[in-house]
């Protein structure tokens, strides 16, 4: 069966009308990965890659977009606009092009990984680099959007949060239960709060019995949420979380407290180390915020928080190739140099 996208699949959960026009780039049905090596680091029963890499524009952004991009189209807006760390300009310039709409995205000078850029570029959005950090550059499109007809598509917008919410519903749905814990990167925190609604509706509509604990990890440079108060200035290699004030702080909080769960922090050490470990252990590629979610397990698993008997599972926000610049660093001294001779290449390899 041809994948409709979500806005068909999920139709009877999303906020829709019969003038909403149903675009997509089929974006949803992302894979739910079982762990065949980092299982037994965890020390759990079970654990499971929810890899959102395999969207569209390459991360869990497209979900919410689509429905973002969909419902201004239906308003009758015809320029759309976020912040962005780097996804979300990937997603909203595609879906803006699908829709027949232009795109503006404001983006922290020098501070966006390479491989994002290049999509929103080769979109044709127009991209403004702000002298600043991104928690700023939110602040400008803030003001913009609410003075001007232009449509505000960060996940400030509720309709970004009402389709980054089906991911959980394919969680369920592939896993055939709900997972004990459920484990992700925080950075804006709108993830967090759209996994946690969608659960929280499955279990009103008695889809489900019982609820997942929620596990958000930020950065330790970037985590607000952590120490309680904004970071003026974050730092992380993990530019995708690289957020000091995040939008949806109260939804994670809510998110934390509801499910019994926890919002914790990662290293950069640790981020990287769990980014290799899940390229060269499990085939998986991902970028480096999308690993501070194993991160934050493999953490958690070193402090005895496990049992042992755990279904985990771990979303992976986005795919390695957005930002393909901290492998390659990761790797340095790793290609090395033959001559153009088959016995040369045989000398080399030992065979």
């Amino acid at each position: 069966m041809r994948w409709p996208g979500i806005l068909e699949y999920f139709a009877e959960y999303l906020p829709l009308t019969g003038k909403t026009p149903l675009i997509t780039l089929q974006e949803g049905n992302t894979p739910l990965i079982a762990s065949s090596s980092l299982l037994k680091k965890a020390g759990v029963g079970g654990l499971f890659f929810k890899f959102e890499g395999m969207n569209p524009t390459g991360s869990f952004k497209d979900r919410g977009m689509v429905v973002a991009i969909a419902k201004a189209k239906e308003e009758g807006k015809e320029v759309v606009m976020c912040a962005s760390t780097g996804n979300t300009s990937a997603s909203a310039a595609a879906y803006a092009r699908r829709a027949g709409l232009s795109c503006v995205v404001l983006i922290p000078q020098g501070k966006i990984a390479l491989g994002k850029l290049s999509q929103a570029l080769m979109h044709g959005a127009r991209v403004l680099a702000v002298q600043g950090n991104f928690d700023q550059a939110l602040q400008v499109v803030r003001f913009i959007t609410s003075h001007y007809p232009v449509a505000l598509v960060n996940s400030l917008n509720p309709h970004r949060i009402e389709g980054q919410k089906t991911a959980s519903f394919e969680v369920v749905e592939w896993l055939g239960r709900v997972p004990d814990f459920l484990a992700l990167p925080v950075g804006n925190a709108g993830n967090i709060t759209a996994y946690w609604r969608g659960f929280k509706e499955l279990f009103e509509l008695k889809k489900i019995s019982v609820l997942p604990k929620m596990l958000g990890f930020q950065a330790a440079g970037a985590c607000p949420l952590v120490l309680g108060k904004p970071v003026e200035n974050p730092h992380t290699v993990a530019t995708a979380i690289r957020i000091g004030n995040p939008a949806s702080w109260k939804g994670a909080v809510a998110a934390k407290e509801e499910s019994g769960g926890l919002i914790d922090a990662v290293t950069d050490e640790e981020i990287l180390e769990a980014q290799r470990m899940l390229a060269e252990e499990e085939g998986i590629f991902v970028e480096p915020a999308s690993a501070a979610s194993v991160a934050g397990v493999l953490k958690k698993a070193r402090e005895g928080f496990f049992r042992g008997n755990e279904i985990v599972v771990c979303v992976l926000t986005g795919h390695g190739l957005k930002d393909p610049d901290i492998a390659v660093k990761q790797c340095e001294g790793r290609i090395e140099e033959v001559g153009a001779s088959v016995e040369e290449v045989v000398r080399v390899l030992g065979f």
